[in-house]
């Protein structure tokens, strides 16, 4: 089966909602990631209608506050119970898009006790959980890298995220969000995938830049050193069947690093038009991914 590709908004961070549904649509691509950032204030039935109309389907969709405990280098509350509270509210606003899940991170324990802070989280899952068995939506916990990650989680692998996930009480709606640039380095991924492939509420596409500047900084899918179409194989192998989403973070000064090469500051029909590219060209490798057999 041919795959299904997407592109998830931060991709082109400076079009509005509007101009990606139409850019996305023009490119051939057959879904969009909803970032919450990108719908205009008032006027959500009128984004819904536009995307709606454009025949793309609805990858994971990330909310304002994206995680349970505190994001330092994103800002927001810094109270987790305040965080939960707007996540649900993200959840009420983002179901009627009908995304393939609503992406959530674990946030920092950084300053907390780590046992504490597990416990917040579990809890927090457990709220968001039912909130989103209530309006039918999944939410994708997503595991974040390993190195430099002290900042953003409490999760650096699927199995942790699983174990997280089950101290929640294993809600159908409670699911896990892959992303190739958190993952790629984890030792085990293509046993985790096969093992957890069904958990998978979204997946998100990209790669590694080596050496990387920085946590906004990630390159187009076969072009950096995670190994993207094994990694891609050994989905295909596993059974997904969803929306293969591009996401990129190119920083052009929004963050502080404006990156020479910043896909962000590129015109978005530019970047849509590179990243299609370059999942078919790893979509066509078909190398034999790690820990997978070749079939015979």
């Amino acid at each position: 089966m041919e795959p299904r590709v997407s592109v998830s908004q931060i991709t082109t961070v400076r079009s509005s909602f509007a101009d990606d549904v139409r850019l996305y649509a023009e490119s051939g691509l057959d879904g969009i990631g909803v970032w919450e950032l990108k719908l205009p204030d008032g006027g959500d039935a009128e984004a819904l209608e536009v995307l709606e109309a454009s025949g793309l389907d609805s990858a994971a969709a990330v909310p304002a506050i994206p995680s349970i405990l505190p994001l330092p280098l994103l800002g927001g509350p810094d109270d987790p119970a305040e965080r939960v509270e707007a996540i649900c509210a993200s959840l009420e606003r983002l179901a009627p898009f009908r995304p393939s899940g609503l992406v959530c991170l674990t946030g920092t324990a950084d300053g907390r006790d780590p046992d504490q802070a597990r416990s917040v989280v579990v809890d927090g899952l457990r709220t968001i959980a039912h909130e989103a068995a209530r309006l039918g939506v999944r939410i994708g916990l997503e595991p974040y890298q390993r190195d430099g990650g002290e900042l953003w989680t409490i999760v650096s692998s699927i199995p942790e995220a699983v174990s997280l996930i089950e101290d929640a009480g294993d809600p159908p709606s409670l699911g896990i969000q892959f992303d190739v640039w958190h993952l790629w380095n984890t030792p085990t991924l293509y046993d985790d995938i096969a093992a957890e492939i069904d958990r998978f509420a979204g997946v998100h596409i990209c790669d590694y830049r080596e050496p990387t500047r920085g946590w906004a900084d990630r390159a187009l899918p076969g072009d950096g050193g995670a190994n993207a179409p094994d990694i891609l194989l050994a989905l295909d192998a596993a059974g997904w069947d969803g929306l293969y989403d591009i996401e990129i973070f190119s920083d052009d000064g929004t963050f502080g690093n404006a990156y020479p090469d910043s896909y962000w500051a590129a015109p978005a029909e530019e970047t849509l038009a590179r990243a299609r590219e370059a999942f078919e060209r790893c979509w066509s490798m078909h190398l034999t991914p790690q820990g997978v057999e070749e079939t015979t």
